[in-house]
């Protein structure tokens, strides 16, 4: 039977065959240098990691960043294959050496952000408690209508997601909530992450814009704002 292999299907079949032939390292070229710290179209003055690890990649990729696709780093991580992204503009830079056990170098914040986001706050019309049930329903009804989730924070009576409507069903999922919930929203938002931040960055990130959200863990925060 015949199928594709989606999206970074190329990286992805050179990570199954670099897998199934115990390669020492696998090199993917792109239309950059390598990983960077921010999408250049997006940032000024982006920097080169020179390495990082798969677990950073994963994250980084995650939460928006396009270099690489986290199934092409499952199988490489399974067999701890080092992985070197590198550019085809310029082939003999060393790029971004993705690999097992490697600290972030250097270890700067990293930008990724994502336009066009809703933040959507769902409440009980009755006042009760949003509870596990509450949560699972409103869950059943994003992936019904194949709605990315982005963000999430729920307090005792409400619930708030940030969303991307990829396929516009937004006004759907809407109407079907509304027949139990109380939906308030906010579109055309804009959502920032930052890896590894510090107090600067996010001052950098929040100048000049209305904040609607703002969660931090210990190493990232991200920032859902209207500019």
């Amino acid at each position: 039977k015949t199928t594709t292999l989606g999206r970074e299907g190329s990286d992805y079949s050179a990570a199954i065959i670099a897998y199934c032939i115990d390669a020492k390292e696998i090199t993917i070229f792109k239309d950059v240098s390598g990983v960077l710290s921010a999408d250049p179209r997006e940032f000024e003055n982006t920097v080169l990691l020179h390495q990082i690890s798969y677990k950073e990649a994963v994250e980084l990729a995650f939460f928006g960043a396009s270099v690489i696709h986290p199934k092409t780093l499952q199988p490489l991580q399974n067999k701890k294959i080092p992985l070197r992204v590198k550019s085809f503009v310029n082939p003999l830079e060393k790029g971004t050496l993705v690999a097992n056990g490697v600290d972030i170098e250097p270890k700067i914040p990293c930008f990724i952000l994502k336009k066009d986001q809703i933040l959507i706050s769902i409440s009980d019309k009755d006042f009760h408690f949003i509870m596990e049930d509450d949560i699972s329903e409103i869950f059943d009804y994003l992936h019904q209508y194949s709605l990315k989730v982005n963000l999430i924070q729920n307090s005792a009576i409400s619930f708030t997601v940030c969303v991307e409507d990829n396929f516009n069903n937004f006004g759907d999922l809407v109407q079907d909530l509304n027949a139990r919930y109380k939906v308030l929203y906010n579109k055309n938002l804009t959502l920032y992450t930052i890896r590894h931040f510090t107090d600067e960055t996010i001052k950098k990130i929040e100048k000049g814009k209305k904040v609607f959200i703002k969660q931090l863990s210990r190493e990232t925060v991200q920032i859902v704002v209207q500019n």
